[in-house]
């Protein structure tokens, strides 16, 4: 016979890996996106916990002495799980950032759609990367080294001894804020300069012919080049998300040490 009985300290050490878990899966990428069942992502996170509760023996028994107490650890618990996975989120905005510079660039940034994942009007650029960007993600096995490292948090943050240094997450946010714009740029780099080359062009033939209708010239020139140039980067896409990868462990890093 299994004995399935358990004392009421195990279910509340259960409860407080389950909010750490739980809001790390409804807003970590690939596990957060809208056309997501929610049950799916209920049952994922009460999944992860089992496994997790298996592999973490608890150093010494969580003792609260009232209600508020235990709210108060369950609410840490879950801002460090919220904490940790949108250390992971707002590195995948990058690549929308990218893809509407981009499409300023080439005159399609009226042009929008809507992304069935976040349902958010996006820009056609900003789709196509987020799409390869997914795709990439799962076919590197990415995700599976999100798992891993929030199971990790564990051994660096045990349950109910997270401390926030806010000093510390304000600098990591500013540091992250100067390479989204850099990495955000590498990105586009190839459309930004053709643009700039090709702007530079228009604006030499408008001297030279002033006759020439260089703005509807310049309007379907510039799309042509855009389409062409982003045809030709295609190939770098492993690249870019390699430095949006690097860029996401160092984030996790930063903010789990700042939650130590």
């Amino acid at each position: 016979m299994i004995n399935y009985a358990f004392s009421i300290y195990d279910l509340e050490y259960f409860l407080l890996i389950l909010a750490r878990v739980s809001c790390f899966v409804f807003i970590c990428p690939f596990f957060s996106m809208k056309n997501t069942p929610r049950r799916l992502r209920a049952a994922l996170s009460i999944f992860i916990s089992m496994l997790i509760y298996q592999a973490v023996t608890p150093a010494e028994a969580i003792v609260t002495h009232s209600v508020i107490e235990y709210a108060i650890i369950v609410i840490k618990e879950s801002i460090a799980g919220l904490l940790i996975g949108m250390s992971v989120n707002i590195c995948t905005t990058v690549f929308s950032f990218a893809g509407g510079i981009a499409d300023m660039e080439t005159g399609l940034r009226m042009v929008t759609l809507m992304d069935p994942s976040t349902r958010e009007q996006i820009s056609i650029t900003g789709g196509l990367y987020n799409y390869a960007y997914s795709m990439i993600l799962i076919a590197s096995g990415m995700y599976r080294y999100l798992l891993s490292a929030l199971a990790d948090t564990y051994e660096l943050i045990p349950v109910g001894h997270v401390n926030f240094n806010m000093d510390g997450l304000m600098e990591t946010v500013l540091v992250f804020l100067a390479d989204y714009i850099l990495i955000g740029f590498r990105i586009i780099l190839p459309i930004f300069a053709s643009m700039l080359l090709l702007n530079a062009i228009l604006g030499v033939m408008a001297k030279v012919s002033p006759q020439m209708n260089m703005f509807a010239i310049g309007i379907q020139l510039k799309v042509l080049t855009g389409l062409t140039i982003l045809f030709l980067t295609v190939a770098m896409m492993p690249t870019a998300c390699d430095m949006v990868f690097t860029e996401m462990k160092k984030m996790m890093v930063s903010f789990v040490s700042n939650l130590m």
